[in-house]
């Protein structure tokens, strides 16, 4: 993990908005029981972002001929290939629900999963104490990991009979996770996987995380670490709606097709100027995702920012 600045301002996405995008997802239907050519984007989308944050080299292309064909891709680290396609597998273990809890258990079995011939210590807590690269934070020693674990897993039984927040406590999870850091290595696609088993369970997509919020998420982890989740909690928020635009372009209406920000600016006939919705993207106040360099959003998401926010 490599930190460069901390930074606790946080970006705001309005939760009426996401609630707005979530109830348009769920007209079509939970995630778990979409068609299988959504479900194979979404595993596209999922896999590269969390392996490339992690300095996987495969691009979005390779990651989908890998996917889409099972063809491996020339000139590319043997781990890179086995990373992807074990990544896959062990996300569609999530989406199918034979993954399902958040406990040690799982999180074992999705290290397993990915890292099997791997990494020599696949399946393991790790043997030995670590540091966690450019942050000032030191994961607990060795003999604590059990415990803290056991902690861990106890407090998010708890936060789920108390029905608190989905995102403060989704923060507090995944915060909880990798701050204790339990492998030599893969602690941050187990955790993403376990986030998304988190908001999955809660009627939420998988949350998608991608190379160009990269410094942003782990600035989130780092305040965390000396401050509260908060920040984190916001960036989650920020993340979701763009998973939720990009499950919406192919389960939605045509008004929730993803166009570049003039063509669903003219689309939905607003009078904001396109300078005006990338500055609002970039803040993380209006749903957009940054696809092959370039930033799309949808004209049902101008819609409803329109509709709840007007000009501010």
């Amino acid at each position: 993990m490599y930190i460069y600045e901390v930074c606790i301002v946080a970006l705001i996405m309005d939760r009426h908005i996401l609630e707005r995008l979530r109830e348009r997802m769920l007209d079509r239907g939970s995630v778990r029981d979409m068609p299988e050519k959504t479900l194979r984007e979404l595993f596209i989308l999922n896999t590269w972002g969390t392996n490339a944050i992690e300095g996987n080299t495969l691009t979005l292309n390779e990651v989908t001929r890998v996917i889409e064909t099972g063809m491996t891709v020339p000139d590319h680290p043997v781990r890179d290939l086995l990373e992807t396609i074990q990544h896959r597998s062990a996300l569609a273990e999530v989406v199918s629900g034979r993954i399902f809890e958040i406990n040690m258990k799982s999180a074992l079995d999705l290290h397993n999963m990915i890292f099997h011939g791997i990494l020599i210590d696949a399946g393991q807590w790790r043997r030995v104490n670590v540091r966690i690269s450019g942050s000032r934070y030191s994961p607990p020693r060795v003999e604590k990991i059990i415990s803290l674990l056991q902690e861990w897993e106890q407090h998010y039984m708890a936060m789920e009979m108390k029905r608190e927040d989905v995102f403060s406590q989704a923060a507090e999870m995944h915060f909880g996770f990798e701050s204790i850091h339990p492998f030599s290595d893969g602690n941050g696609r187990v955790g993403r996987l376990l986030l998304s088993i988190h908001f999955l369970n809660h009627n939420w997509p998988l949350i998608h995380i991608l190379p160009d919020d990269r410094n942003s998420y782990l600035n989130a982890l780092e305040v965390a670490h000396f401050n509260d989740a908060a920040v984190l909690a916001s960036f989650l928020e920020i993340s979701m709606a763009r998973s939720l635009i990009f499950v919406l372009d192919m389960v939605g209406s045509e008004a929730d097709k993803l166009m570049t920000i003039n063509e669903a600016r003219e689309v939905s006939g607003t009078d904001y100027s396109t300078k005006y919705l990338a500055l609002r993207i970039k803040q993380g106040e209006l749903p957009g995702i940054r696809l092959n360099n370039r930033w799309r959003t949808s004209p049902a998401a101008i819609n409803i920012y329109r509709e709840i926010k007007g000009r501010m």
